[in-house]
């Protein structure tokens, strides 16, 4: 093993499925100037929603399928949406392409897209993003039940949670209730999934999200 070369920055490549590789791959059948045109229309999408009328125009063009057209800016919304939200270097996505089979020329086209494009989608994304519940205190009792008229002798533990929570500056609660040996594997997990965000990979993943 070298010297440094633990610190060596670790790769982050996409993971594309064949449904998404099957729609970039009409992406090399037309010009640049169309490919730029579906990044336009990926951003858009993202903003105001689907807009059949548009995939329906550009196919006419095309002489293809709306259909067609359609899968093609889907499959190039997730393309830049999905290396916005991990901030990936400019060597991570060309690789992430590299094994779609593209041409030289419209690798470093998407590649121009994405860097173009990717603050305005991560901006996009967080205005989406839901406003979920955050923590702000938590309340337990552990109740013991002894006995009851058909058991004359049983031992029932349950421990009951106060969870206060606050989102969009209101205050609410919530009463759980669950039995130890679920509170414990519940601790469990939770414990393995702290441990996980020590690692270099989450580590790098939650500092590009932000």
């Amino acid at each position: 093993m070298l010297a440094g070369e633990n610190c060596l920055p670790a790769k982050m490549l996409l993971d594309l499925s064949e449904e998404h590789r099957e729609h970039l791959a009409f992406l090399p059948q037309v010009d640049s100037a169309v490919v730029a045109e579906f990044g336009r229309i990926a951003v858009e999408f993202l903003r105001r929603g689907s807009n059949p009328k548009i995939y329906e125009g550009a196919a006419r063009k095309l002489n293809v399928s709306s259909d067609t057209v359609q899968h093609g800016v889907e499959g190039l919304t997730y393309l830049l949406t999905e290396s916005s939200k991990l901030m990936i270097s400019e060597l991570d996505f060309q690789d992430s392409v590299f094994v779609l089979g593209f041409s030289e020329e419209l690798n470093k086209l998407l590649l121009q897209l994405y860097l173009d494009n990717r603050r305005e989608i991560r901006t996009i994304l967080s205005e989406l993003a839901p406003d979920l519940p955050s923590y702000h205190s938590l309340e337990w009792r552990l109740d013991v039940q002894l006995a009851s008229r058909s058991l004359r002798q049983q031992i029932k533990p349950a421990v009951t949670i106060k969870l206060h929570l606050n989102q969009n500056g209101d205050h609410n609660t919530k009463v759980l209730q669950t039995d130890p040996a679920t509170l414990l594997h519940l601790v469990q997990q939770l414990e393995q999934a702290l441990e996980e965000m020590k690692t270099n990979h989450c580590r790098r993943v939650v500092r590009n999200i932000k």
